[in-house]
């Protein structure tokens, strides 16, 4: 039961309202990025929020294909990532929700990057590389 009142709120929702109102606090909540994690640190790899992480999520095996259930939340959770190190390392970019309510980064320059689909595209093929996007995203 979803009673506005009482908080029921999905993380979409709290997304938007966040993006608008408190950009620091979406960036906090799309951050979690909770499955990738915990499935990276098996693999002994920290996420510190640098592009260098994203280089060593590049070199992972892709066990997580093995899973269909699996695969696309860890490509989202992925995309999710991809953009928390955007926002955090080039300046100007922040969090906004697009039109289809999935959170994408805006650049400096206006330009939107759907890091969502780049994530669930990277988990299920390989590319393009988190690291390469990265480096495209934040030479803009």
């Amino acid at each position: 039961m979803n009673i506005p009142f009482l908080g029921n709120r999905s993380k979409k929702y709290r997304a938007a309202v966040l993006a608008e109102d408190d950009p620091e606090g979406i960036a906090e909540l799309l951050s979690e990025c909770e499955l990738l994690r915990s499935q990276v640190a098996r693999e002994r790899i920290r996420l510190d929020d640098t592009a260098a992480s994203l280089e060593a999520l590049d070199q992972l095996p892709p066990r997580w294909r093995e899973d269909e259930e699996t695969l696309p939340w860890f490509g989202h959770d992925a995309g999710l990532y991809l953009g928390t190190v955007v926002v955090r390392t080039v300046p100007g970019a922040v969090w906004v929700i697009g039109a289809d309510g999935e959170p994408v980064v805006r650049l400096v320059s206006g330009r939107e990057v759907d890091v969502v689909t780049a994530g669930r595209d990277w988990a299920a093929t390989g590319t393009p590389e988190l690291s390469q996007l990265y480096a495209e995203v934040a030479e803009n």
